[in-house]
């Protein structure tokens, strides 16, 4: 899947702004009430990450550059950053032989997660938007440019018909499902519960959230960008979006490296 995306960036200077000489997105704008659901989210994701922790178990990887760690859900990878430290003395505690001291390492963060996306931040802007493909590279609003997005997916159950399985790598143009024109969302329809797996090839902040909605697939309790709140009987105070693995070359050894990190509960559930 192609598309773009980029914030809502609100300009600087006091001259009229013609709407008319710019991109319209694709997505709806935002929803009101989900600016409260999300201020008091933010609000409660803040005392959470003021008391968070990381223990020996969070960690998946760790060498003398890296560290990889088990994000919760709900935690801002800010005070993730801020607790490797002491989890990082526990180790060198539990495995030096020598009463020597290690000095501590400067850390910083090499791949980000949004506040509710559990696995391995937070938008500067807010509420990101989809352009259409031919918009890549025009200006919009503040100077900013509509960006390229693009983002595979792999459909693993619907309503708990289905088995789950390893990931899978998509190697050729076969695999790409190119969107034309955005899905329309009958509220009268059945709503079915689908797991699927996404493939980011790019980067983009909300990538994967700002896709989903497009497909008509919003993710469950993402309020932003058209998630259900409330799920047979069940309020969300999160989305379920799952970081499952990370694969990169190391930047110093070049040893190609995969991440990956234990499922939530909510993903066996749903198979």
């Amino acid at each position: 899947m192609s598309a773009s995306q980029n914030s809502m960036n609100p300009t600087s200077q006091n001259t009229p702004i013609n709407l008319q000489n710019y991109p319209v997105p694709l997505s709806p704008p935002l929803n009101p009430l989900s600016k409260e659901m999300e201020l008091a989210r933010a609000m409660s994701a803040s005392s959470k990450s003021s008391l968070f922790a990381l223990s020996k178990s969070d960690v998946i990887y760790q060498d003398q550059w890296l560290i990889a760690v088990n994000k919760p859900q709900g935690v801002y990878c800010e005070s993730v950053l801020n607790s490797v430290p002491q989890v990082l003395d526990c180790l060198v505690e539990s495995s030096e032989l020598s009463g020597g001291t290690v000095p501590r390492p400067e850390l910083h963060l090499a791949n980000r997660l949004d506040r509710d996306t559990s696995g391995h931040g937070r938008s500067k802007f807010g509420a990101f938007r989809v352009y259409a493909v031919s918009d890549v590279g025009r200006s919009l609003p503040g100077g900013s440019t509509v960006k390229d997005m693009e983002t595979s997916f792999e459909v693993l159950s619907i309503n708990g018909q289905g088995s789950f399985k390893e990931p899978s790598e998509f190697n050729n143009d076969k695999d790409i499902l190119v969107v034309e024109e955005k899905a329309v969302i009958d509220a009268d329809a059945k709503k079915d519960e689908i797991l699927v797996r996404a493939f980011p090839r790019s980067g983009r902040t909300h990538q994967i959230r700002l896709h989903c909605q497009y497909l008509g697939i919003p993710i469950r309790g993402d309020v932003k960008y058209e998630g259900v709140c409330e799920w047979k009987g069940r309020t969300y105070d999160s989305h379920e979006l799952h970081a499952e693995s990370l694969s990169l070359e190391h930047p110093v050894t070049g040893q190609p490296l995969m991440f990956r990190a234990p499922l939530p509960l909510w993903v066996t559930q749903m198979v």
